[in-house]
């Protein structure tokens, strides 16, 4: 017998996935933040505040601060780079841009590489703009 807790949760994520994503301001400038299926990716702050929803951002035309947090596992096992062993990490990047245009539409995408969280932000042919940097990795 499942424990009745189990349907809940399972329902509360399926609701998350499906809600809609708001219309797109076309005097704003839209950030999707997307990430490898094997990490998890969200949007955190937009200039220093909270911001809502994990899966964008969306902001006033000109010069802002992104941070994402990017969770992934790291395997066990010993060797140089293997500071922790293994488990689950979370780190806290930032990017800064000046140029977001008005009805431009962005990337922000964020991978995990051995130990290490990259992310880079991108226009809508591909083009990375601002690479991110690492403010804090851990237990997050």
């Amino acid at each position: 017998m499942r424990p009745p807790a189990l349907p809940l949760l399972a329902a509360i994520l399926l609701a998350a996935c499906a809600t809609a994503l708001p219309p797109h301001d076309p005097g704003k400038a839209w950030i999707e933040v997307r990430g490898d299926p094997a990490i998890q990716l969200g949007a955190d702050q937009l200039d220093g505040r909270s911001w809502a929803d994990r899966r964008y951002f969306q902001v006033e035309p000109g010069e802002h601060r992104l941070q994402v947090r990017l969770g992934f596992e790291v395997p066990g096992g010993s060797g140089p780079d293997n500071h922790d062993g293994g488990g689950w990490r979370t780190c806290i990047l930032e990017v800064r841009y000046g140029g977001f245009a008005a009805g431009a539409r962005y990337r922000l995408s964020g991978r995990a590489i051995a130990h290490r969280a990259v992310a880079q932000l991108q226009d809508e042919r591909g083009q990375t703009l601002a690479r991110a940097r690492v403010l804090r990795c851990g237990a997050l």
